[in-house]
């Protein structure tokens, strides 16, 4: 087990009941180092964005996604089946976007939060097409568990223009694009149209990713 540390931003941070409300709620959830066979997680209500913030930044395990909505905290240890998928669609779509010649640029699990509208998480990978910006085109969500809080609502309230959820035990797809303020489902990515992810379905359910990956690029080449 880990315990968030007290990092030198959050001592600096102004706000010593956010920090110490921080160490409080540490208490109440068993954080691991690495990945488990069960996901984990725990909904937290009346938490301060203060002590989000502060919670967010110490605790130092990749392991741990915190989403926050308007006071409402889901921390979750992601599962190895989570963790497995997540690297495997990475590394197929980039293996895609290079053979193709289509820039993109990636940011892993980077926190992406605002205060003003309340809300902060961590895709499992996330992008941008062309050219580094502010915020990512599309998110990767890999849902291995049955989700706490609607993790649409708070990629919404950011702005997030595309969410790809993959469902890991059900080996499927789904594409939200925000239109006018609200997602709707799409049959095909707005921001990389050339990619069809049911394609990558079945290299996705290969026992040997280094086959999948080898077959799937000689795919390409065809």
């Amino acid at each position: 087990m880990i315990r968030p540390r007290v990092s030198e931003s959050a001592e600096s941070s102004g706000d010593p009941d956010a920090i110490l409300e921080a160490m409080a709620v540490s208490t109440l959830f068993p954080w691991r180092g690495s990945a488990s066979d069960e996901e984990q997680r725990v909904l937290l209500h009346d938490v301060p964005w203060a002590t989000y913030v502060v919670l967010r930044d110490t605790v130092d395990s990749r392991a741990v996604h915190m989403t926050y909505l308007e006071g409402r905290l889901e921390i979750m240890v992601k599962s190895k089946l989570h963790e497995v998928s997540t690297k495997q669609i990475a590394r197929f779509l980039e293996l895609f976007c290079l053979e193709l010649d289509i820039p993109l640029y990636g940011y892993r699990e980077t926190t992406w939060r605002s205060e003003e509208a309340s809300r902060g998480l961590e895709a499992d990978e996330c992008y941008c097409r062309g050219a580094d910006r502010e915020l990512p085109d599309f998110a990767i969500e890999v849902i291995a568990g049955a989700p706490l809080l609607d993790k649409l609502e708070v990629y919404r309230g950011l702005g997030i223009r595309e969410v790809w959820t993959y469902l890991a035990t059900e080996s499927a797809f789904r594409i939200f694009a925000l239109h006018d303020g609200r997602y709707a489902e799409i049959d095909r990515s707005e921001v990389l149209p050339e990619l069809d992810v049911a394609r990558l379905i079945p290299f996705l359910q290969h026992e040997d990713q280094h086959v999948a990956l080898k077959t799937f690029r000689d795919e390409l080449h065809q």
